[in-house]
């Protein structure tokens, strides 16, 4: 594994949609030596940064294709259907693919959901950007499936969307080229889900470092508790708990012995 001292920085891909803030700011905060670059790059061309070295990591959708290419997947996304405001599903929570056969559904060069069969009408082309599908969408000329994060990049206010059902979804993952599997590939791993800071697996914690637990007696008794000389302190305990015992018993017997008899 190449130690972090032959990458100064990490440099970071993430695809349309993928919002990075929160792991870029743990990043900073557990390793503020080491500068973090974002690398924005359209989804049909991450793995391809990726494989040249453009990036060290990198969040993309799913398939990764190529045994080159490790992927932890992280999330799905809910798909959704982007319609102008004064469109009849509008009205409703959520839209079937059966509900779209009437409709003009633009499938842009971009697309990320990997359809088997398109939903209803085709285009007479195909707009090159999702970016492009979204302006047509306003135009009034159709309506567009997406993840939901790229209907909410995309927003407009003369337009909205709806959950769609039945459709294919998107999935992230975070990538990167197994052979580069660096320090601070591990440290950005470990971000990703979640580890602390002190966790075993994570580089440069001293997790042997933590304090032993208490040894257990041999013999099976438990250690006294107080003075470091508590075994006397507990024979003393029991002692003082007989001298009480006897004490009772000897007033007792006083007693007893004090009150006269009555002769017959």
């Amino acid at each position: 594994m190449t130690g972090s001292e032959a990458s100064p920085s990490f440099r970071l891909a993430y695809v349309p949609g993928v919002t990075p803030t929160k792991w870029v700011r743990i990043w900073n905060e557990r390793l503020p030596d080491i500068p973090l670059t974002l690398v924005a790059v359209p989804a049909a061309e991450a793995t391809a940064l990726l494989r040249a070295g453009e990036a060290d990591a990198g969040f993309v959708r799913l398939p990764v294709d190529g045994a080159d290419l490790s992927a932890i997947p992280l999330y799905t996304e809910q798909t959704v259907v982007v319609i102008p405001k004064d469109h009849v599903a509008a009205a409703v929570d959520e839209v079937s693919l059966a509900e779209l056969a009437d409709d003009i559904v633009l499938h842009p060069l971009d697309d990320t959901l990997g359809w088997e069969e398109l939903p209803g009408r085709p285009a007479i082309e195909r707009p090159a950007t999702t970016a492009d599908a979204v302006e047509l969408v306003a135009a009034g000329v159709g309506v567009l499936a997406v993840p939901q994060s790229l209907a909410r990049l995309h927003h407009r206010k003369d337009l909205t969307y709806r959950p769609l059902s039945d459709a294919p979804e998107s999935r992230i993952a975070l990538s990167w080229p197994e052979d580069r599997t660096t320090d601070l590939v591990e440290d950005f791993i470990g971000i990703v889900r979640g580890r602390t800071v002190n966790s075993s697996r994570g580089r440069g914690t001293a997790s042997a470092e933590q304090p032993k637990a208490k040894a257990k007696r041999t013999d099976g008794r438990k250690p006294a508790a107080g003075s470091p000389a508590g075994k006397n302190a507990r024979g003393g305990s029991g002692g003082a708990k007989g001298a009480k015992g006897a004490r009772g018993a000897k007033g007792a017997a006083g007693a007893k012995r004090g009150k006269p008899r009555r002769r017959p």
